[in-house]
């Protein structure tokens, strides 16, 4: 689950167009809802998913998404499971995951990547808790991130907890970091095309509808590519931009 706000499509009591969506893990955008401007994307995460067949799916989001409501939704009513981020929204269940004896818990997964100029390694912990106090959460995680700068040598290190529904049987400690992963470079990643190669922030369409139908073509543009197999988008347009028959092809129209 990702939220975004439109900067540049401003609506008359200067609020900004806000946008949640449900992405898989390669960036397919498989649903979307403009939020009210007087509500915030937690009312807007039930219609958001109740159509979809979410059987067997691991849903992430982060902390303002972490509710009860949701979490009893996902496993009873759409049969999936969920990775739920921890902040102050839950002060008491974050506190007692923090408080967890984490040191005594072992290391269950490392990666280390470096891109953009920044080196950052990331661990993983899980810990079954019985009677965790939120629905059908069997596992509490732990996830450090440490980033240094390449540049400035600057250092930073974040800890993050989370629950989840997944079982230990049901899983693997590999594919909850994957999956948490996944979650954070699916934000950056597709928050990065929609605003640096389609300029969505500055796009001043902010009439009626329009915004979302505008981030909406802009969604068919990015899935079509990408279920094309397509690496770059940018250059993915610029190919496609130079012949009139290519975006036909790829869309199966010719």
């Amino acid at each position: 689950m990702d939220g975004k706000s439109l900067r540049g499509a401003t609506r008359a009591d200067g609020s900004c167009v806000h946008l949640l969506s449900a992405l898989r893990g390669d960036g397919i955008v498989l649903a979307q809802r403009e939020v009210d401007a007087k509500s915030n994307e937690i009312t807007a995460f039930r219609p958001l998913l109740d159509p979809l067949d979410l059987t067997g799916a691991v849903v992430t989001f982060d902390a303002l998404l972490t509710q009860t409501d949701h979490a009893k939704f996902l496993v009873e009513e759409k049969s999936a499971h969920y990775i739920a981020v921890l902040k102050g929204n839950h002060p008491s269940l974050h506190a007692l995951v923090k408080g967890l004896p984490w040191k005594e818990v072992p290391l269950m997964d490392r990666t280390r990547t470096a891109a953009h100029g920044r080196d950052e390694i990331r661990r993983l912990k899980a810990v079954t808790v019985p009677r965790l106090p939120f629905p059908h959460a069997g596992q509490a995680l732990q996830i450090v991130r440490r980033r240094r700068t390449m540049r400035t040598e600057k250092v930073s290190i974040e800890r993050v907890y989370a629950v989840t529904s997944l079982m230990a049987h049901q899983t693997t400690a590999a594919d909850l970091a994957e999956r948490v992963r996944g979650h954070w470079a699916v934000e950056n990643r597709e928050h990065h095309v929609r605003d640096v190669t389609f300029g969505e922030d500055a796009s001043r369409v902010r009439t009626g509808s329009a915004p979302r139908a505008m981030a909406s073509l802009r969604n068919l543009a990015i899935g079509t590519l990408r279920l094309a197999g397509r690496g770059s988008i940018a250059e993915s347009l610029r190919h496609h931009g130079r012949d009139m028959a290519r975006p036909l092809a790829t869309l199966g129209l010719t």
